[in-house]
Order: structure tokens, then sequence, then C-alpha cells
């Protein structure tokens, strides 16, 4: 299924965001503990607003990470309740807004909100076009042993495995080796 652009990329940046966990990340750390880290996966999603770029942001943003990953673990009328419970929180009002290089889009909450409740409602109402839209079979957990990463699969034919290149050739390799090894033995 096709999502707005806004869409697209806010669930983008919410795996991202959610892969920066040990269990999920490239490194085998948390990616996300320093603010330094925070203002480059800002950066590198085009993430506009207010920012603090302190500890208690960042804080804040990694609970907020915490709630985002049950999207990943949630049945649609989970995650339903989730995304009614974070908007509701956060008494978001939608409205279309134009700004940057980015066209009409929507905003639930004011630009100066704290960071991890302008990325909560905004994952909420990337969410709830999933949901509306009934592709939550989109929402994916990588299928590569040992990694506990998330993407969203938009591919034409929704075949999608792996969070990354990486877990997909490390798990060809794998199979690849157990061919071997089964026709030498």
């Amino acid at each position: 299924m096709r999502f707005s652009d806004d869409t697209e990329q806010a669930l983008a940046f919410v795996a991202a965001l959610v892969n920066t966990t040990p269990s999920a990340s490239a490194s085998g750390e948390d990616e996300l503990s320093t603010p330094d880290q925070l203002a480059w996966l800002l950066d590198e999603h085009s993430y506009s607003g207010r920012r603090e770029g302190d500890e208690k942001e960042l804080a804040e943003v990694r609970r907020t990470r915490g709630r985002l990953r049950r999207f990943w673990q949630a049945s649609a009328e989970e995650s339903v309740q989730l995304v009614n419970r974070m908007l509701s929180s956060a008494r978001a009002l939608p409205q279309l807004v134009r700004h940057d290089h980015l066209d009409w889009h929507i905003h639930a909450t004011e630009p100066d909100a704290p960071l991890a409740q302008r990325i909560e409602v905004e994952a909420a109402l990337a969410v709830a076009d999933v949901i509306r839209g009934g592709a939550s079979d989109q929402l994916r957990r990588c299928a590569a042993d040992g990694c506990d990463g998330v993407f969203v699969d938009l591919s034409r034919n929704g075949s999608k495995r792996f969070c990354s290149l990486r877990c997909g050739n490390r798990m060809n390799v794998s199979a690849y080796r157990e061919r071997q090894a089964a026709a030498e033995g």
C-alpha cells in the first residue's frame, strides 16, 4: 500500500528510532545514548520544531522509543487503543501545515511542544493511516536470527523480511553455509 509522503517519512523515522536499541542496532549498542546521537537522528530525518538538545529531552525520547516499539508487537485493535491514548494524552489538534521543503501535511502539536510529545503524536497519526488503510501487516519485525529490528514494508510485493541489508546478507550467508555443510555431509 502507498501512503502519503508525510506518513511514510514518519513511519521511517519511528522505525529508525526504535532500531536504536541495542538488540536492534547495527553496532549492538544503544545508538541513542547521547544528545548528539539524537540530534543526528533528527537531522537525518529532517525533523522540525523545537529541540532542547539536553539530557532531559534525550530521556523523554528514549521513553517514547519504548512506547513506539509496541506498534510492531500489537494487534490492529491494540494499536488503535495506543493511537487514541497518545493523541488524547497530547490533546492533539490536527491541522494542515507547510514548512521548510515539505508540502502540505498534518501536524497535531505546536512546533514548540516537547520533542518526545511531537514524535509520539506524529507516530500515532502515521499508524492511524496504516490502520485505516488495513495495512497493519506492513509493520514488521526483522526475520533475522538474533535481531530485534523493525521496519515498514513498503515494497511492491510486500515480501521484505529483514530490517537491513546487513541482516539479509547475514541470513543468506548462514543459509549458504548450511547448504554447503549438508552437501558435504
